[in-house]
Protein backbone atom coordinates (compact mmCIF):
# COMPACT_ATOMS: atom_id res chain seq x y z
CA UNK A 1 0.00 0.00 0.00
CA UNK A 2 1.41 3.09 -0.83
CA UNK A 3 1.16 6.66 1.39
CA UNK A 4 -0.22 9.77 0.39
CA UNK A 5 1.62 12.95 2.14
CA UNK A 6 -0.97 15.42 2.54
CA UNK A 7 0.15 19.12 2.91
CA UNK A 8 2.17 20.17 6.25
CA UNK A 9 -0.65 21.89 7.77
CA UNK A 10 -4.35 19.89 7.57
CA UNK A 11 -6.17 23.00 7.96
CA UNK A 12 -4.65 24.96 5.43
CA UNK A 13 -7.51 23.27 2.64
CA UNK A 14 -10.65 24.25 4.92
CA UNK A 15 -8.99 28.09 5.67
CA UNK A 16 -8.46 28.43 1.45
CA UNK A 17 -12.12 27.50 1.30
CA UNK A 18 -12.83 29.91 3.72
CA UNK A 19 -11.70 32.72 1.87
CA UNK A 20 -12.51 31.67 -1.40
CA UNK A 21 -16.80 32.06 0.26
CA UNK A 22 -15.44 35.65 2.21
CA UNK A 23 -14.64 37.10 -1.05
CA UNK A 24 -17.76 35.77 -2.86
CA UNK A 25 -19.76 37.32 -0.44
CA UNK A 26 -17.82 40.23 -0.43
CA UNK A 27 -18.02 40.59 -4.07
CA UNK A 28 -22.10 39.58 -3.77
CA UNK A 29 -22.53 42.29 -1.23
CA UNK A 30 -20.46 44.83 -3.03
CA UNK A 31 -23.78 46.21 -4.90
CA UNK A 32 -25.59 46.67 -1.77
CA UNK A 33 -26.06 49.95 0.08
CA UNK A 34 -23.69 51.50 2.14
CA UNK A 35 -24.23 51.79 5.55
CA UNK A 36 -24.84 55.51 5.95
CA UNK A 37 -27.81 54.67 2.70
CA UNK A 38 -28.86 51.48 4.68
CA UNK A 39 -32.68 51.32 4.80
CA UNK A 40 -33.89 51.09 8.95
CA UNK A 41 -36.62 48.74 9.30
CA UNK A 42 -37.97 49.90 12.74
CA UNK A 43 -39.17 47.83 15.63
CA UNK A 44 -43.00 47.37 16.21
CA UNK A 45 -45.41 46.01 18.43
CA UNK A 46 -48.81 44.52 17.11
CA UNK A 47 -51.11 43.53 19.26
CA UNK A 48 -55.25 43.15 18.91
CA UNK A 49 -58.62 43.25 20.89
CA UNK A 50 -61.74 41.62 19.94
CA UNK A 51 -62.63 45.16 17.66
CA UNK A 52 -58.83 46.64 16.70
CA UNK A 53 -55.59 45.55 15.35
CA UNK A 54 -52.83 48.16 17.17
CA UNK A 55 -49.66 48.96 15.94
CA UNK A 56 -47.02 51.23 17.47
CA UNK A 57 -43.31 52.32 16.22
CA UNK A 58 -41.07 53.99 18.15
CA UNK A 59 -39.59 56.73 15.62
CA UNK A 60 -37.87 59.37 16.92
CA UNK A 61 -36.64 62.56 14.95
CA UNK A 62 -39.49 61.97 12.17
CA UNK A 63 -41.46 64.78 11.83
CA UNK A 64 -45.29 63.61 10.81
CA UNK A 65 -45.58 64.85 7.62
CA UNK A 66 -42.32 62.76 7.14
CA UNK A 67 -44.52 59.31 7.74
CA UNK A 68 -46.36 57.50 5.36
CA UNK A 69 -48.99 55.16 5.82
CA UNK A 70 -50.60 52.86 3.30
CA UNK A 71 -52.76 49.97 3.59
CA UNK A 72 -52.92 47.15 0.90
CA UNK A 73 -54.90 44.04 1.01
CA UNK A 74 -53.98 42.67 4.13
CA UNK A 75 -50.25 44.33 4.19
CA UNK A 76 -49.49 47.47 5.92
CA UNK A 77 -46.51 50.14 4.97
CA UNK A 78 -44.72 52.43 7.17
CA UNK A 79 -42.52 54.54 5.61
CA UNK A 80 -40.41 57.61 6.12
CA UNK A 81 -37.30 59.51 5.06
CA UNK A 82 -34.86 61.89 7.01
CA UNK A 83 -32.42 64.02 5.28
CA UNK A 84 -29.28 64.81 6.49
CA UNK A 85 -29.33 68.54 7.36
CA UNK A 86 -25.81 69.30 8.74
CA UNK A 87 -25.45 72.96 8.30
CA UNK A 88 -22.30 73.76 10.03
CA UNK A 89 -19.58 72.88 7.83
CA UNK A 90 -16.58 74.08 10.29
CA UNK A 91 -17.40 71.56 12.46
CA UNK A 92 -15.13 67.79 12.40
CA UNK A 93 -17.24 65.08 13.32
CA UNK A 94 -15.50 62.00 15.26
CA UNK A 95 -18.06 60.06 15.37
CA UNK A 96 -22.01 60.04 13.80
CA UNK A 97 -25.05 57.44 14.57
CA UNK A 98 -27.90 59.05 14.33
CA UNK A 99 -29.74 57.53 11.74
CA UNK A 100 -30.32 59.99 8.55
CA UNK A 101 -32.14 58.38 5.57
CA UNK A 102 -35.04 56.47 5.19
CA UNK A 103 -36.82 53.48 6.37
CA UNK A 104 -39.74 50.79 4.90
CA UNK A 105 -41.53 48.39 6.98
CA UNK A 106 -44.40 46.15 5.70
CA UNK A 107 -46.32 44.27 8.19
CA UNK A 108 -48.53 41.27 6.83
CA UNK A 109 -52.08 41.75 9.61
CA UNK A 110 -53.90 38.48 10.85
CA UNK A 111 -57.38 39.88 9.55
CA UNK A 112 -58.77 42.04 7.08
CA UNK A 113 -59.71 45.89 8.56
CA UNK A 114 -62.50 48.88 7.65
CA UNK A 115 -59.16 50.78 5.99
CA UNK A 116 -62.34 53.90 5.71
CA UNK A 117 -61.75 54.15 9.89
CA UNK A 118 -57.86 53.50 10.40
CA UNK A 119 -56.84 55.98 13.12
CA UNK A 120 -52.93 57.23 13.25
CA UNK A 121 -51.38 59.28 15.94
CA UNK A 122 -48.07 60.37 16.27
CA UNK A 123 -46.84 61.76 19.76
CA UNK A 124 -43.32 61.78 21.07
CA UNK A 125 -41.63 59.74 18.64
CA UNK A 126 -43.68 57.11 18.92
CA UNK A 127 -46.39 56.15 15.79
CA UNK A 128 -49.84 54.65 17.16
CA UNK A 129 -52.06 53.01 14.31
CA UNK A 130 -55.40 51.42 15.17
CA UNK A 131 -57.14 49.17 12.61
CA UNK A 132 -60.65 48.60 13.12
CA UNK A 133 -61.22 44.61 12.24
CA UNK A 134 -64.37 44.32 9.98
CA UNK A 135 -67.47 43.31 11.67
CA UNK A 136 -67.21 39.34 9.99
CA UNK A 137 -63.60 39.08 11.27
CA UNK A 138 -64.99 40.20 14.70
CA UNK A 139 -64.77 36.79 16.66
CA UNK A 140 -68.43 35.89 18.17
CA UNK A 141 -69.59 34.08 21.63
CA UNK A 142 -72.14 31.88 21.14
CA UNK A 143 -73.89 30.97 23.62
CA UNK A 144 -74.87 27.19 24.59
CA UNK A 145 -78.55 26.54 26.01
CA UNK A 146 -78.94 23.72 28.75
CA UNK A 147 -81.71 21.77 28.53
Amino acid sequence: MKLVRYRKDPWKALEDLQNEINRLFDFSFAKLPTLREEVLAPSVDIYEDKDNIYVESDLPGFEQKDINISLKGNTLTISAQRDEKREEKKKDYYHCERFQGKFYRELDLPTTVETDKIKANYKNGVLKITLPKKEEEKEKEIKIDVE
